[in-house]
């Protein structure tokens, strides 16, 4: 019997979410990523001549199989498939849109190991909502294909990545800085110590593991950041960096060991990089705007598609457009003359270059100064797990009808409420000018706690206390 791809993609368990299809390892079964591929395949067809599909994967287990499955479908619709193996996501869009062909990376980022995803990007980068819709709806029926065996092409698509960096800086411009690099698991971690060693810094590459480490950029743990201080100290480094599972997130240190927040070394990169106007969510912290440096700031939903979506707007009225989301990807959206060197646009979130712009901003001037001369507003988020999105609706219906009433029910008893922003989540000014925002995730159970104040202990310790009574009232008394 024919079945239509938009009845396997709906009955799959699989979702959009706010950076492309993410769900159990469990349901990408063959069928599912197949389905996915044919259908994404089929609305690029419409809108672009390509002849190929660019496919890398993340060091999951489960990714080679999914990208096997992706590559058979692509096979069967008589496309090329140019399979890059392991590489990082910004990698890929860049070799993608320099080929002007379709791409998938299959990965899951950050989220927990039983879990995977499928990012596609268009000749002309991401995807857009519009796209996702498109895919979900396709009632075209499933076609007939096989398991493809997969062959690494030549390496281009990394070469072209680390040329991208090499051409905008000064030749040994990094001599005499020590930089730790953190690679775990992470995508990109074959590329980043020759880069920075390429460019003069001297590089120790730090606890390289076997088994995949889903590294959240945006809720680092308690031990990387203790190893992060512990690094600090015992090698003398100037900076650390690290990355997401994918390569598109970065995590940066300072020469303390601290890591930065992700908007932080989004501001940093801007400046750096003389941006003019900046897509940002809501959910960034507003020394963005307290800074002064920049002629427009744009506020969207969280998820690079609206950053992307804002972006665009900004792209008429302004040269230097980028965005970059609290995680800290960056996303560059205008083409720059860097050094007197082109660095072309890459409207997708990049790792590699915060670190670099960041980099070059400090000239050798302590990383912690640079932070310390930005607007002092602190932010922090927690992530509480298993937190259905039944529970997350409920929770979010009552934050927004009754804001006061559901901070007192948290603990919050003290403050009065300002302002409410429903552009995504809730997010609550209150009186005192701290910041709570409380969000669903978009890729995983989860719910999301960001919150800003004027110290870094008052957000910490905000967030924590929202994060013990969240988790309290779903063990015990549930919603």
């Amino acid at each position: 019997m024919a079945v239509s791809l938009q009845q396997i993609i709906s009955e799959s368990g699989i979702a959009f979410g706010t950076s492309g299809a993410r769900g159990l390892v469990s349901h990408f079964t063959p069928q599912v990523c197949a389905a996915f591929t044919q259908s994404f395949l089929q609305e690029m067809q419409r809108h672009y001549p390509f002849s190929a599909l660019a496919i890398a994967i993340d060091n999951r287990p489960s990714s080679l199989a999914m990208a096997q499955s992706c590559a058979g479908m692509a096979a069967a619709m008589g496309l090329e498939v140019k399979y890059y193996g392991i590489l990082p996501t910004p990698a890929l869009a860049l070799q993608a849109m320099a080929d002007q062909v379709a791409a998938i990376m299959i990965t899951g980022s950050h989220i927990p190991f039983d879990r995977n995803g499928l990012k596609f990007y268009r000749p002309d980068g991401e995807i857009s909502k519009a796209d996702e819709l498109a895919i979900n709806q396709n009632t075209t029926e499933l076609l007939a294909s096989d398991i493809a065996e997969l062959s690494i092409i030549a390496s281009e698509a990394a070469e072209r990545y680390l040329q991208r960096y090499l051409t905008i800086c000064p030749a040994q411009c990094l001599s005499g800085m020590h930089i730790g690099v953190y690679e775990h698991s992470s995508a990109g971690r074959d590329l980043y110590h020759h880069l920075l060693s390429a460019l003069g810094a001297r590089v120790t590459r730090l606890e390289r593991t076997e088994h995949f480490v889903p590294i959240d950029t945006e809720a680092v743990s308690d031990a990387d950041q203790a190893k992060a201080r512990q690094w600090a100290g015992q090698y003398q480094l100037d900076a650390i960096f690290s990355t997401d599972g994918d390569g598109d997130r970065p995590l940066i240190a300072d020469e303390k060991g601290h890591w930065l927040r992700g908007d932080t070394v989004g501001l940093l990169t801007a400046k750096a990089l003389g941006i003019e106007a900046l897509s940002v969510p809501v959910n960034a912290n507003s020394a963005i705007d307290l800074c002064g440096s920049f002629s427009k700031v744009l506020r969207t939903r969280i998820g690079s598609p609206y950053v992307i979506a804002g972006m665009e707007t900004l792209l008429p009225d302004f040269q230097r457009v980028a965005g970059f989301e609290a995680n800290g990807g960056f996303l560059l959206a205008s083409a720059l003359n860097i050094n007197s060197n082109p660095l072309t646009a890459l409207p997708t979130r990049d790792a590699l270059l915060p670190f670099i712009a960041i980099l070059l901003l400090a000239n050798k001037q302590p990383i912690s100064e640079l932070v310390a001369a930005l607007p002092q507003r602190f932010t922090a988020s927690e992530r509480v797990q298993n937190f259905s999105a039944d529970n997350s609706r409920i929770l979010l219906a009552a934050a927004a009808a009754e804001p006061l009433a559901c901070l007192q029910q948290l603990g919050i008893t003290d403050k009065t409420v300002q302002n409410v922003d429903l552009t995504d989540g809730v997010r609550i000014m209150l009186s005192d000018t701290s910041i709570i925002h409380l969000r669903a995730s978009g890729n995983a159970p989860e719910l999301r706690i960001y919150t800003e104040a004027g110290s870094a202990l008052q957000a910490n310790e905000l967030a924590q206390s929202l994060s013990t009574r969240l988790y309290e009232r779903l063990l015990c008394k549930g919603f």
